[in-house]
């Protein structure tokens, strides 16, 4: 088990596979595609108008240069229209989407949609996999239907009335987790402890489209399960100063722990085996991020999954990765090769 401080933590902001890496220019053993030129003309897709439009412009700053370092062919496009513009001007041969969100985000099923009916492969989750993982609620539903475990909640849609949001905590009880229902990178999400703090997060969590989740809070450590493919990486163990892994802990803080492998034996197993019939529960493919809390007795609950998860200098899938063995650029080549089995009629 090692631990990986945030990428302060060590002489370069580019240590513990967190960056690209211009040391091993070829592909591993690992990789099905060997020639760079196989890929063709590469759009790297981020940005967008979601309200995650900065960490999508650093994860894909960090893709782009990845891919170069390797020799793709790769160019940065920023958004959907411009994409799509440039897709059916014949300009690219696949995308690797880096997109974070919904609306312009690129990660609710709209962009995998347009770029479906164009017949341009793309990286990640087709249609379904992306459009029930961005909707936590109806991901829910689906994992209730299959009794996988996931924290008690209530949905509550715009306009939901104070009386009902009242009923809800009387069925949810304190303490509770009110968040946006379709967002990401914990936007708009508070814990509530009170009465008194109930009405604040109400409103902030209104700021955002769509409609809101009230969830019962888990209280233990927080994990992170990254898939490749079918290859399930091992758990990170998330440690932050604070009590909470929130926004400020995932991209500004730089006293984050993680711990990879989270887990040891048996319990890291059975994790990493609820992760993947999580992600397939949903449909999803190519590659993406579980999240987990485990309480004080060893029981996991699934929270949400990431189909296009962050690549940014703190981000998680690249620490899971290197503990695999993969640096950053290995693992950029690796999700890019997953845009292969779109192509060939893979998972959609």
């Amino acid at each position: 088990m090692t631990m990986v401080h945030s990428h302060a933590s060590k002489a370069g902001s580019r240590e513990q596979g967190v960056g690209p890496s211009r040391a091993s220019p070829a592909p591993s053993s690992r990789s099905r595609i060997t020639d760079a030129r196989d890929f063709g003309r590469v759009a790297v897709v981020m940005g967008g108008s979601s309200a995650e439009r900065e960490v999508s412009l650093n994860s894909g700053r960090g893709v782009l240069e990845a891919l170069k370092s390797r020799g793709v062919d790769a160019h940065a496009i920023d958004g959907i229209p411009a994409l799509l513009d440039a897709v059916r001007a014949g300009h690219f041969a696949r995308v690797f989407n880096i997109l974070h969100g919904q609306h312009g985000g690129g990660e609710d099923g709209v962009l995998q949609g347009a770029l479906d009916s164009l017949h341009v492969p793309y990286t990640g989750s087709g249609v379904l996999g992306s459009a029930l993982s961005m909707d936590k609620v109806r991901a829910k539903w689906v994992w209730n239907a299959l009794e996988l475990p996931t924290p008690a909640f209530i949905p509550l849609p715009r306009g939901t009335d104070p009386a009902s949001i009242r009923e809800a905590v009387r069925v949810v009880g304190y303490p509770l987790i009110v968040k946006p229902a379709n967002e990401g990178s914990s936007v708009g999400v508070s814990r509530v402890f009170a009465e008194k703090d109930l009405d604040g997060a109400v409103a902030l969590a209104q700021r955002y489209p769509g409609g809101l989740m009230m969830e019962t809070l888990v209280r233990g450590d927080e994990f992170t399960v990254a898939i490749l493919g079918r290859e399930v990486l091992p758990s990170i163990r998330i440690v932050p100063k604070g009590e909470y892994y929130d926004y400020n802990a995932k991209y500004i803080a730089e006293d984050t722990q993680y711990i990879c492998p989270g887990l040891e034996g048996a319990p890291e197993a059975g994790l990493r085996a609820l992760a993947l019939r999580a992600f397939d529960a949903l449909g999803c493919s190519g590659w993406g991020r579980v999240d987990v809390m485990r309480d004080a007795q060893g029981r996991n609950w699934l929270l949400e999954v990431n189909t296009a998860p962050g690549m940014t200098s703190h981000s998680l899938v690249p620490k899971a990765a290197a503990a695999a063995g993969m640096d950053y650029a290995e693992l950029c080549w690796r999700v890019l090769e997953t845009s292969f089995d779109r192509e060939q009629g893979g998972p959609a």
